[in-house]
């Protein structure tokens, strides 16, 4: 790409249709699933021309790659802004497995969790995914959930970072076809339990007591 071609594409006006473009492109994954999400169907989402549209992503993998690398800026941010809310005096452990419950709700959150299930029969999506995983699952963009529950180093503490990432995530995809409510705060409380237990702050019989 030439230099000046590359300087009108970083004027403040393409910018912002940029954002825009993947704001919707986010939103449309997250509430209409990844097979929606074509360039013609963002564009019009987004209220700009095809022409418009070809011009800053020409492809649908140009266009999902840059949608995973602005979802994962988007987690990030979210991430650093649940672990500074932390009220004073809370318990580190439950405000993160609250803070991520609520997270998991969340359009980007929601578009990645669909973006993985489509990775599993789509190669494209799934080498495009792969990176983004890694980086959450090192604690890159993790980090921040990760340091919200800490404790200490080693099998034992993963495992409790473990458990409550996976549980947390398998129940925000899982369909609770009845009384979803009360099995939510019970499964939620018990996660709690069972963390604290690993984080050497409980025992086991404190995970279900009577």
């Amino acid at each position: 790409m030439s230099v000046a071609l590359s300087a009108s594409r970083d004027t403040p006006k393409s910018r912002r249709t940029r954002a825009r473009i993947l704001d919707e492109a986010v939103r449309v994954i997250a509430h209409q699933g990844y097979a929606a999400t074509t360039n013609a169907a963002v564009a019009e989402a987004a209220g700009i021309t095809r022409g418009a549209m070809l011009y800053h992503f020409p492809t649908r993998e140009s266009l999902l790659e840059a949608t995973i690398g602005y979802i994962q800026a988007q987690r990030a941010a979210l991430f650093r802004s649940a672990t500074e809310s932390l009220p004073t005096g809370g318990d580190v452990t439950e405000h993160a497995i609250e803070s991520y419950w609520e997270l998991l709700h969340r359009d980007p959150f929601v578009a990645f969790a669909e973006l993985e299930a489509a990775a599993r029969t789509d190669p494209m999506i799934r080498d495009l995914l792969a990176p983004a995983q890694a980086e959450f699952d090192r604690a890159q963009i993790g980090d921040h959930f990760l340091k919200m529950l800490h404790a200490g180093a080693g099998p034992r503490f993963q495992a409790s970072r473990d458990l409550a990432r996976f549980m947390l995530e398998g129940m925000a995809r899982a369909n609770v076809t009845y009384d979803r409510d009360e099995r939510v705060e019970r499964l939620l409380a018990v996660i709690k339990r069972a963390t604290h237990m690993l984080n050497r702050k409980g025992g086991v019989t404190d995970i279900w007591p009577e």
